[in-house]
């Protein structure tokens, strides 16, 4: 079956506007993009200073989407995410008071920098769209969305996310240095004013909505639901894998190419769009033996060990 999407046009506008700021990292506005249309979470490792939160920033301007950030801190508390009660003199009686993750798109800024209680806090928000707070349950506004960014690991002050939250993160990407040329243009473009200033927004939160709906209409073949299993098991079968993928991968593997494939301007996902995605959203996933880091192997090694063990699917026409 064929459909006649109708917002695809509205997302290369969006693109656009966010490679205007993030100079030569097309994958990470594609990645970033991709998970805003999965309706899933994206973490940012990297070091500083090479726009991860500039990234995020832009986003929520171009969108119109509600937006904040949080400066992850030691002193951060689980009740700042979630939100607190609080005594109403007046009215003699408790009341809700929101927390940061009342909004569209949470920026967690250094998410590795606070405690793992704060960071626990997050998990229900991320994974069930809804804080509870006293017994009482209170849903988040949707789209809800985290980007997490943090430090690379054994940086001074960091608490590491555990394998539980990690999974929570539809996909991980790392942004990179920029090129001599591209950093050339970040600082000429930041000689008069800072390009995120002038971010256009470039869609309605109807107009998103759209096209997170169309995107829940593209084909996914029943082999390559088997293909992605299949992947999955590899992982967790592989000699230098003390932990694989879970079948939540699976799932956000299932979804992060359809909304791949949509971005590319198809109603369908091909095999190689899984093996895009095979880092981005397995690598994060993988906890290797101790003997494997010892002889410097990698969680991306191994998945392209996977990717060249797995056999897949022949689409028809």
């Amino acid at each position: 079956m064929s459909y006649n999407f109708q917002y695809q046009e509205l997302l290369a506008y969006l693109a656009d506007e966010l490679s205007k700021v993030i100079k030569g990292k097309n994958n990470a506005v594609f990645i970033v993009l991709t998970a805003l249309l999965a309706k899933g979470h994206l973490l940012i490792e990297d070091v500083p200073g090479v726009g991860k939160t500039t990234l995020a920033m832009t986003l929520g301007k171009a969108t119109g989407l509600g937006f904040r950030r949080v400066q992850f801190t030691p002193d951060v508390m689980a009740s700042d995410i979630t939100g607190f009660m609080m005594y109403n003199k007046q009215e003699n009686r408790f009341e809700y008071r929101a927390g940061l993750v009342d909004t569209n798109i949470l920026l967690a800024d250094e998410i590795n920098r606070t405690s793992p209680k704060t960071q626990s806090a997050l998990l229900e928000a991320m994974e069930e769209k809804r804080v509870t707070v006293d017994g009482e349950v209170h849903l988040l506004p949707e789209p809800f969305m985290v980007i997490a960014t943090q430090n690379s690991a054994g940086y001074v002050g960091t608490f590491p996310l555990p394998e539980a939250q990690l999974d929570r993160f539809m996909m991980k990407i790392n942004m990179g240095y920029p090129t001599v040329e591209e950093e050339t243009q970040i600082m000429a473009d930041r000689l008069s004013d800072n390009p995120v200033n002038n971010v256009r927004q470039v869609m309605t939160a109807e107009q998103l909505f759209g096209c997170i709906s169309e995107t829940e209409k593209v084909t996914f073949a029943q082999s390559l639901c088997r293909y992605v299993a299949q992947l999955a098991a590899a992982t967790r079968s592989h000699p230098s894998v003390e932990l694989g993928a879970s079948p939540r991968a699976s799932v956000a593997m299932m979804q992060a190419s359809r909304a791949f494939a949509y971005l590319c301007g198809r109603d369908y996902v091909v095999p190689d769009d899984i093996a895009k995605l095979i880092i981005p959203v397995f690598e994060h996933r993988i906890v290797l033996k101790q003997e494997a880091k010892f002889r410097k192997i990698s969680a991306r090694q191994v998945l392209n060990d996977v990717l060249r063990a797995v056999t897949p699917p022949i689409m028809k026409e």
